[in-house]
Order: structure tokens, then sequence, then C-alpha cells
């Protein structure tokens, strides 16, 4: 098990929470929280050790497309990058469907 963590420097503030996916195999849930700083955080737990640049690489294509301002916690079970940036959309559209 790895914990990791990134920030980023995002300008549009998530103003409530939003949950989506479970921990189960090849899947992760993702967490969007109104952020406490002026940085977007992410706290991820993965079960599998060794794929940071991956992460940051996702992360990295993610925000730069979607500039969400959260603390952020992911806990992964074997997702693949494809699932990871999935559930981010959805996280990010739960956002929207709020509005």
């Amino acid at each position: 098990m790895e914990k990791l963590t990134f920030s980023f420097k995002n300008t549009k503030p998530v103003q409530y929470p939003v949950h989506v996916g479970v921990v189960a195999s090849g899947d992760l849930e993702v967490i969007f929280k109104p952020a406490t700083s002026k940085k977007t955080t992410l706290h991820i737990v993965t079960g599998s050790d060794g794929f940071k640049e991956v992460w940051q690489n996702v992360l990295t294509r993610f925000f730069d497309r979607y500039p969400l301002l959260a603390d952020i916690e992911i806990n992964d079970f074997g997702a693949t990058p494809g699932v990871v940036n999935l559930r981010l959309t959805q996280a990010m559209e739960a956002l929207n469907d709020e509005k």
C-alpha cells in the first residue's frame, strides 16, 4: 500500500462535497471537498506501489483541463489510468449537476 500526496494551483472552487465510486477490485472512490487552502490537494491511498509518475501524469492532464480547487481524497484498489480519469470526471460532473 502506498500513500501519495499531490498539489496543484487551481482556480475554480468546489462549493460542496461530492463522492463517486467505490473501493473494489480495479476501481476507486473519489471524494471532493471545498478547499481549505489556495491549492488543490490530493491524498491518495493505493494498493499498487510504484505508480507515482503515472498518477502525476493523469492528474496533471485532468487539472490542466479542469482547474478545480478542492481537497480531494482518492482510495484506489488497482484502477487503471482510464478509470481514474473517469471517476474524476464523474465527480466534476456531479458538481455541475447540483447547480
